[in-house]
């Protein structure tokens, strides 16, 4: 055999085995590296979340963690930071609809989307929050603006849930 032969074996052992064996390798990294990243982003997110609850917790007068909402009058000023809380939860909760939503998802982003789900559909319980919320999607994205409102419908209260009187 030649040395030109012997290269020819070789590039083509390398080009049969080695070429995709380096792209099976390199897919697996690429995407357990966009798995760290939405791991990342989610601990972001969640980092974000946890200081509103702590600014929540510093702003205890207002009741906030009360599913129900206030169980006192608020004052004006207290009217205007709890106003302001809920502007900075609406911006979290877009950003995570922004970041994290996709209509098709895998199970990975499934699992990290439906936690702010619970989260959005445990503050759209409280009938102040759903009751600021047109004032605070004003300027929002509109596909974030009507999931949160389907959110808030379905969390309505019923108006009247007795049945009409039987006709005779």
């Amino acid at each position: 055999m030649t040395i030109v032969e012997i290269c020819e074996v070789s590039f083509y052992t390398v080009e049969s085995f080695a070429l995709p064996f380096a792209i099976v390798v390199y897919a697996m990294e690429r995407r357990k590296q966009r798995q760290a990243d939405e791991e990342e982003l989610y601990q972001r997110l969640s980092d974000e979340y946890m200081n509103f609850l702590k600014l929540v917790l510093e702003n205890a007068d207002l009741q906030l963690l009360h599913s129900k909402g206030p169980r006192h009058e608020l004052t004006e000023e207290q009217l205007e930071r709890k106003s302001a809380l809920f502007g900075i939860l609406v911006s979290i909760f877009e950003s995570s609809y922004m970041l994290v939503y996709e209509e098709k998802m895998n199970k990975q982003t499934r699992r990290l989307w439906s936690s702010w789900e619970d989260y959005m559909d445990e503050w759209c319980r409280r009938d102040d929050f759903r009751a600021a919320l047109p004032e605070l999607l004003k300027g929002e994205d509109p596909d974030f603006s009507a999931h949160i409102q389907i959110i808030a419908a379905a969390n309505k209260p019923e108006c009247d849930s007795t049945p009409p009187p039987a006709q005779p």
